[in-house]
């Protein structure tokens, strides 16, 4: 089994995509842990893998039975993305841990009532 160097800390993560102007869960997940691949076979990038629940709309998702996995290396990495004409590329962590008291207080509340149950 390959044991990951780093690993991000369980909680409330906001995706690159997350929009302040929008909803507060607006691309906002629940890391819940890392899954280490039982077999020695898998693929490399498929050995790691970040266990998340979205904290928005997402009827998938919605019963609570199922989570969604990403490879280690890709949640914690960066994104470039292209801005506007004249900005050029800008490199964005692909997840950014949320630590404002209010806003995990609040995604909590929306977290209990859509996976009640």
């Amino acid at each position: 089994m390959k044991i990951p160097e780093k690993v991000p800390e369980k909680g409330f993560y906001y995706h690159y995509k997350h929009n302040p102007a929008l909803s507060i869960n607006n691309y906002a997940y629940e890391l819940i842990g890392v899954g280490i691949h039982s077999e020695e076979n898998c693929r490399p990038e498929d050995a790691n893998m970040a266990i998340y629940l979205p904290i928005y709309e997402s009827s998938a998702f919605k019963s609570g039975k199922f989570f969604v996995l990403r490879p280690l290396d890709m949640f914690m990495g960066d994104v470039v993305k292209d801005l506007p004409a004249q900005a050029g590329e800008k490199t964005f962590p692909r997840f950014i841990k949320i630590t404002d008291e209010k806003v995990i207080e609040e995604l909590e509340k929306i977290k209990a009532d859509m996976y009640r149950g």
